[in-house]
């Protein structure tokens, strides 16, 4: 009896130990760590090398009960005995207590363990939910970084190594107009010209190299094709390992600050100029009431000598001389008073339309045949308060001046007519409050002169005339009276095509009967999302007038030059064109006859810094055709750009881009 419970227990035991090593291999292999998991493999081995022990000995003692003879002792010796009795007992426990852990702890399907206890898996739940918080902060603050991202006013833009657009958010949208579906995957040189496109390589280029922070200023493109100026500010972007994988680019629009900028730089410069002009004027002042004392004793002692030499001819002669230089610095003296505003003058009600027509006939007699001469007076009085004789002396020297500039002869036009101000223009000296002037320009097709030269001819003794011609106090002259009469003088020059000033002088009391038109008091209609073709090849100029438009509801495409312009047109089309007169290549009306081929009757509407009756008769453009005289403001600009689109029937027609100019 005893060697069949032998043989029973090892079986059951066997059976037990074969049914462990299940356990742990098969949720192992499908787990798929037959190969990692060494220590579950192991153990596997154990029981399974136990299980196989105790088949050995099942085998034996069923051997020897089968070829016993009955006899105890011989069993006994072969069979089993009571220590390998005992063994079995306690592997037998052995096994029973680890299934019973088994059933408690579980098996683990993790790299180098097949068991955790209790502890141990909330050790690590505790690290897993840890983990979890972290992740779940870092997604929120990556999502609060996306959100702000998206929606901040600047352009934040992602490119790859190969160019190509891969982040496009809300900012970017909205400033350049495209859709993100429309621009990711796509080149980042959609939004630039074909200079910039070049620039942009080089800049991504530096970039993936290694260089960091790269901050610049650039011109970028819309999608309707208006310019936009920008700050750029770009980095690499790294992957985890700290390989360059593209470009992160912040853009911000500085457009309306540059323009700001402009303008306070016109406007410390203008004041500048007062202040430089006040100085120069008390220095002059002081030189000349000093000088006329000197004077006043060698005109006086010139005529004494005179009278006591009565029969010497000779001397006589001399004497006649010394007093001709006199009188020649006296009138120096003279002019320099007016321009520092210290000499006595006669102020009185003045018909500008008067004094151009004297001016035009002591013109007549001594200008020249080679010169053309036009005056056009306004079709009303204009009246302002001034001494008649400086107001003469104004058109005097500006003539002369104009005179001088055509050596080869040339046009000059000396034109009266009334002028709005509202106090914004950046290029009067002085400034002058808001309000109706009377406007006086002379214009000529002389040499022009250089911005250079053209700061400082206001400034006393300066003259680009050569030595012996002139004295350099025309102009001043011409300052000190239009600022002595409350009003102020623009100059526009280009050299090589000529010079435009325009004198402006308050308004006096109107005569009785003369009317005079009331100034526009409606505000300007709106541009409905008609779109503007603009060419003006001064960019601050360019940027003011964009933003005009914008403003009023127009949209706008601006090009630099006629070609540009020409292009751009045959793109995407406009419903008018607003154009400088004269540019450099491609003069506005080429631009509008181009233009005009493709599209019969389309509102062409031109600026220049000269006046119209100039243009008309150097047949730069003819007298019928609209004109904004620069400078203007912008209730000038969004009127005659209505009255420009009021007054033609062109009507784009629906075929598409190259044929209209129908906002899209």
């Amino acid at each position: 009896m005893p060697e069949q419970l032998f043989l029973l227990g090892n079986l059951v035991i066997m059976v037990a130990y074969a049914a462990i090593m299940a356990g742990i291999v098969v949720p192992v292999h499908r787990a798929g760590q037959l190969r990692t998991n060494k220590l579950a493999v192991a153990t596997a081995l154990i029981f399974f090398s136990c299980a196989v022990g105790h088949g050995l000995h099942a085998v034996a003692t069923y051997r020897s009960i089968v070829a016993a003879d009955g006899s105890i002792t011989h069993l006994h010796g072969v069979g089993w005995s009571w220590p390998s009795a005992v063994w079995d007992l306690i592997t037998a426990t052995i096994g029973v207590y680890y299934w019973t852990l088994r059933r408690g702890y579980g098996v683990l399907l993790g790299p180098g363990s097949i068991y955790q206890s209790p502890g141990e898996k909330h050790r690590l739940e505790e690290a897993d939910a840890r983990e979890r918080a972290a992740r779940d902060v870092a997604e929120a603050q990556r999502a609060t970084l996306a959100a702000v991202a998206e929606h901040t006013d600047a352009a934040i833009i992602g490119v790859d190594l190969e160019g190509l657009v891969t982040a496009w958010n809300g900012g970017a949208e909205v400033m350049f107009g495209w859709h993100p579906d429309e621009i990711i995957g796509r080149p980042v040189s959609m939004i630039a010209d074909e200079s910039a496109a070049e620039q942009q390589r080089g800049i991504l280029a530096r970039i993936n190299k290694g260089e960091r922070n790269i901050v610049y200023e650039a011109r970028r493109l819309r999608r309707d094709g208006s310019s936009v100026e920008l700050a750029v500010n770009l980095a690499a972007i790294r992957d985890t390992s700290g390989a360059i994988i593209g470009t992160s680019v912040v853009a911000r629009d500085i457009g309306a600050a540059k323009e700001a900028a402009d303008r306070q730089r016109a406007l410390e410069e203008r004041t500048h100029q007062a202040q430089r002009m006040e100085s120069l004027g008390k220095l002059a002042g002081g030189i000349a009431h000093d000088f006329n004392n000197i004077l006043a004793i060698i005109v006086n002692y010139t005529e004494f000598a005179t009278e006591s030499c009565a029969g010497n001819d000779d001397v006589r002669s001399d004497l006649a001389h010394v007093r001709t230089a006199a009188d020649r610095a006296m009138n120096l003296t003279r002019q320099l008073l007016t321009f520092t505003r210290g000499d006595t003058i006669q102020p009185q009600d003045v018909d500008l339309n008067a004094g151009i027509g004297e001016v035009r006939a002591m013109l007549d007699r001594t200008i020249g045949e080679d010169i053309a001469l036009f005056a056009r007076p306004c079709e009303r009085p204009l009246v302002v308060h001034g001494d008649p004789g400086q107001l003469q002396q104004v058109l005097l020297n500006l003539a002369i001046n104009a005179r001088d500039a055509m050596p080869d002869g040339g046009t000059l036009v000396i034109e009266a007519d009334e002028a709005e101000l509202d106090g914004e223009q950046i290029n009067m000296q002085p400034a002058v409050p808001p309000g109706r002037y009377a406007r006086l320009q002379v214009s000529d097709t002389g040499e022009g002169m250089s911005p250079e030269v053209a700061a400082h001819i206001f400034e006393p003794f300066y003259t680009t005339k050569p030595r012996g011609k002139g004295t350099g106090l025309g102009l001043a002259t011409v300052y000190g009276i239009v600022t002595e009469a409350g009003g102020s003088i623009n100059v526009f020059s280009e050299l090589g095509v000529g010079t435009t000033f325009r004198v402006y002088l308050p308004l006096a009391t109107t005569e009785a009967g003369a009317t005079v038109p009331a100034a526009r008091a409606a505000p300007p209609p709106g541009g409905n999302g008609r779109t503007v073709l603009v060419v003006e090849d001064e960019t601050a100029l360019a940027r003011v007038v964009t933003r005009i438009l914008t403003g009023a509801g127009y949209r706008v495409l601006t090009a630099g030059t006629g070609a540009e312009a020409y292009a751009i047109f045959s793109e995407k089309g406009c419903d008018a064109l607003l154009t400088d007169v004269i540019m450099p290549e491609m003069s506005g009306p080429r631009l509008a006859e181009l233009v005009h081929e493709r599209a019969p009757g389309l509102p062409v509407l031109y600026m220049s810094g000269y006046s119209n009756g100039l243009l008309g008769t150097t047949r730069v453009l003819g007298e019928e055709f609209p004109l904004l005289e620069k400078p203007f403001t912008a209730g000038d600009l969004l009127h005659k750009m209505h009255e420009a689109l009021a007054a033609t029937t062109f009507s784009p027609a629906p075929s598409g881009p190259r044929e209209t100019g129908a906002p899209r």
